[in-house]
């Protein structure tokens, strides 16, 4: 692509190419993707686009097809995913492109649904992912230096950019070959890192620019968060807002690549919640300022399956609190209230991209944007930034309510269809329910500490670096090593036991001496470091300890991170013995990688091995830790997503037919979630729930992954837990609210019917809408007037329309979705004049099949 001087003229004359070629009689026209400063141009075409994060791995492929569409059908222009170096070529040369990892088919779902595609290669990716998304391999390529001017790097970034590229090539998926993928992006976030770095940072940087650029894809290339990306590569924006972020060219576009819609979570920590309408309004002040590109991190956050978290201590769910949430269900109200906000901002978008805003002060804390083109077409944006206090504005003649911290959309600068702080559509509110699977049976086999295989063992002086050892292939490494007592210690004869310190560079440790558990230890996200310090018990003669160093994901983020630590580097000593400390660093450690469990494939189903599995009931007697846990079931009936609830399971990893749903770990969260509103400036601290709760209890259990029957479940469980609680669970809508003003705006079927006169005002209405075979079973809270509450917990206020209920169930019940027309003579009569009123209901849903049609 060349670099572009005069947006507008480079504009124009590409549209008149493509004219000229269809006057001449040219049937099908490909023009490719290009820029100016305005848009993206799409065949000639300045676009304004919206774009979704979906991530190939972090659903199954039958869940594609359904994610993408839900994607379309809430406004969605543009899928976007990373790429993972680290599933495609785990080890060097060897690829896989198969199941969750068949990137062409992803793309190529994209393109039967009709949307664009943005191809994130990176190839770092961080994205809360094991090792960044780069194979662990890499670490170990000699003379090796990650993200800087170093040529080993280099070159095998360079060959695994152009195998991407290659692929879609030969599938013709870039948009100049017909394909979807209008846009690409190689690095990731890498401003800060490369500012660090100085010259070999700024050197690095442009060659991979170079090396993106001549791959020549026919499609623009884009790098987040690089101040000083070269021309043609256009640099863009990531974070909770971004209308005051500007492209480091005047002719370049104001693109968003990762508008956070939430944030991930932690193990040990809360769940973070973004309100919608802030979402919204991050989105409408970004537009209103020129942006043309906006793409949600996440839409659908999905799963991290098996052990592709990162972090560390990222939890295996990775739902981001995004539109469409981790089992693939709509989340609203943020998915209803998004679409809206696209729909408002689509029909001005030929006066967004024609025209630059003419902003106005309208209030002491408000603003127009006004976009006024040479065709005549108007639009405008009215903010309130003030985070306390709605306002009363006069714009054009017109005055507009504008609630604290929103901005109202007026596609013809005169009838506000849209407000961001104005949500009028409903509020779902899911359950995990019981199954019909019937109570897991369980078997259970411990890791025998006393038998190691001697030949998956060796033998050296002093402590070593975890990755170093394992190269990732497990979590788990045992460090062993033995301690001889006199008899004449003191502790022996009734003194004070000697204490152990470990010190680790992380991520958690398990201490067994002479076979027994004798305390764990764990870090945290903020601080993967930690000391072990307790008691131990110890008998005269020859003691054996053992430490189990358990990685929970490897770091995804930070400057030079394939060079941080992990495992237990020590110092190792014991305090209290009669000769003071002993230092145990240096003296001979023996090494295993992995547990028994794992080397004899106890989760797969082709194991036929008879290893001597003992009836659950003789072990939750008194649970044991390093346990493995079995059980067979069958598929259960319905389409439901489905979920492990792990309730009285502690920390470890599970399998279901032989695939990795990814660790567990019911960590108690910490924080504070006693504050959340809407207004002011959003950080992830800010909405939390869960406190006092497991930061993660269910676990995605894919259908796609059962069997009618004898689908086998394997738990391996490293402090103890009982499995007599763990049960199949389904997700489901089990209730719907919803909370509509009479006048809330909205414009008959999203079309301005009379371009900038004053609109024939239609009614709001409350729109209702159950699951998929489900209905709509009894109208639990229903006010016409002055409602209190929130969803879950409404009453009546002074004004209440005494009809309320028998409206609602007349119109509602026993119907899988519903619609009512918020009117004074929808309800009887005004119960209280010259008061604005809302409708607010709250309705039950149940399964089509157990729901009676009401009946006055």
């Amino acid at each position: 692509m060349r670099e572009m001087g005069s947006g507008d003229s480079a504009s124009r004359l590409i549209l008149w190419f493509c004219l000229g070629l269809l006057i001449l009689g040219v049937g099908f026209v490909q023009c490719g993707v290009t820029y100016d400063r305005k848009a993206l141009l799409i065949n000639g075409q300045r676009r304004i686009l919206f774009s979704g994060s979906i991530h190939y791995p972090r659903s199954t492929p039958d869940m594609w097809e359904g994610l993408i569409q839900k994607a379309k059908d809430g406004g969605i222009d543009v899928i976007e995913t990373y790429v993972f170096w680290n599933l495609h070529e785990p080890t060097p040369g060897k690829y896989d492109f198969e199941g969750r990892n068949d990137l062409v088919r992803f793309v190529k779902t994209i393109h039967k649904a009709g949307l664009y595609a943005h191809l994130r290669i990176g190839p770092y990716v961080c994205a809360e992912w094991n090792f960044g998304g780069f194979p662990v391999w890499l670490k170990y390529v000699p003379g090796i230096s990650f993200r800087t001017d170093n040529e080993p790097f280099k070159r095998a970034m360079k060959g695994f950019t152009e195998r991407i590229v290659e692929l879609m090539k030969s599938e013709n998926l870039f948009e100049s070959q017909g394909g979807p993928i209008i846009l690409s992006q190689i690095e990731n976030e890498y401003g800060r890192q490369g500012q660090l770095l100085g010259a070999e940072g700024h050197n690095y940087m442009t060659w991979a620019a170079k090396m993106a650029i001549a791959t020549e894809t026919g499609v623009p290339w884009v790098m987040c968060k690089e101040d000083d990306a070269p021309d043609p590569v256009i640099n863009t924006c990531n974070g909770f807002y971004c209308d005051s972020f500007a492209p480091n060219k005047p002719y370049k576009p104001l693109i968003w690549t990762e508008a956070w819609s939430g944030w991930f979570t932690e193990f040990g920590g809360p769940m973070h919640h973004r309100p919608v309408q802030d979402l919204a309004f991050g989105v409408a002040r970004f537009i209103q300022k020129g942006g043309s590109f906006v793409n949600y991190y996440m839409y659908h956050g999905g799963t991290n399956f098996g052990r592709t978290a990162g972090g560390p201590f990222v939890t295996t769910s990775y739902d981001y609190d995004a539109p469409i949430d981790e089992y693939g269900l709509i989340r609203e109200p943020k998915y209803g209230h998004l679409k809206e906000l696209h729909r408002a901002i689509k029909m001005c978008e030929k006066a967004l991209v024609s025209a630059d805003p003419v902003v106005t002060s309208i209030g002491n804390k408000q603003q127009a944007h006004v976009y006024s083109a040479e065709s005549g077409d108007c639009s405008a944006f009215l903010a309130n930034y003030d985070t306390e206090s709605a306002a009363r504005v006069l714009f054009n003649n017109v005055h507009y309510n504008l609630p604290p911290w929103s901005i109202s959309i007026l596609p013809d600068c005169r009838n506000a269809v849209f407000n961001t702080a104005k949500v009028g559509v409903q509020t779902s509110q899911m359950e995990m329910l019981p199954t019909d699977t019937k109570n897991f049976q369980w078997q259970s086999y411990l890791e025998d500490l006393s038998s190691l295989d001697d030949s998956s063992t060796f033998t050296t002086q002093g402590l070593l670096e975890q990755i170093n050892v394992t190269r990732d292939t497990s979590d788990y490494l045992w460090y062993m090593t033995s301690v001889d007592i006199g008899d004449t210690e003191s502790f022996l004869h009734g003194g004070e036991l000697p204490t152990l310190i470990i010190q680790s560079t992380g991520h958690a440790v398990h201490i067994f001496v002479n076979g027994q558990l004798s305390g764990s230890a764990f870090g945290t996200r903020q601080n993967r470091r930690f000391t072990y310090q307790g008691k131990i018990n110890l008998h005269s003669g020859t003691n054996r300890i053992a430490l189990l160093s358990v990685a929970v994901g490897l770091p995804n983020v930070g400057g030079h991170f394939e060079s941080w630590n992990t495992g237990i580097l020590g110092p190792v000593a014991l305090h209290g013995l009669s000769q003071g400390k002993r230092d145990l660093s240096w003296q001979k450690w023996t090494y295993q990688v992995g547990l028994k469990g794992e080397a004899m494939n106890l989760a797969f189903p082709t194991n036929t091995r008879s290893i001597g599995w003992m009836d659950a009931s003789l072990t939750v007697q008194k649970p044991q830790p390093l346990t493995w846990h079995k059980t067979y079931f069958d598929a259960p009936e319905g389409n439901e997503p489905l979920a492990l609830d792990m309730e009285g399971m502690g920390k470890g990893q599970i399998w279901v037919n032989g695939e990795s749903i990814g660790r567990y770990w019911t960590a108690f969260a910490t924080g504070d979630c006693s504050q959340c509103s809407y207004t002011g400036t959003y950080k992830p601290n800010k909405c939390q729930t869960g406190c006092g709760q497991p930061t993660q209890r269910y676990y995605h259990v894919p259908r796609s992954w059962l069997k009618p029957s004898q689908n086998l479940l394997v738990i391996f469980e490293e402090l103890g837990g009982n499995p007599s609680s763990v049960s199949l669970v389904k997700r489901s809508v089990s209730g719907v609210c919803a909370e509509v003003s009479e006048y809330h705006p909205n414009i008959k079927n999203w079309q301005i019917e009379s371009y900038g006169k004053g609109q024939t005002f239609h009614r709001p209405k409350v729109h209702l809408k159950c699951s998929p075979g489900q209905a709509i079973a009894s109208i639990k809270f229903a006010s016409f007037g002055t409602p209190l509450g929130t969803c879950g917990s409404y009453q009546q206020g002074e004004c209440h329309a005494a009809t309320s209920y028998a409206i609602l169930e007349r119109k509602c019940v026993g119907k899988a979705r519903c619609a009512v027309t918020i009117s004074n003579t929808n309800f009887g009569k005004d119960p209280c004049p010259n008061v604005l009123k809302r409708l607010t209901v709250e309705a039950v849903c149940a399964p089509e099949t157990s729901v009676t049609t009401w009946r006055p």
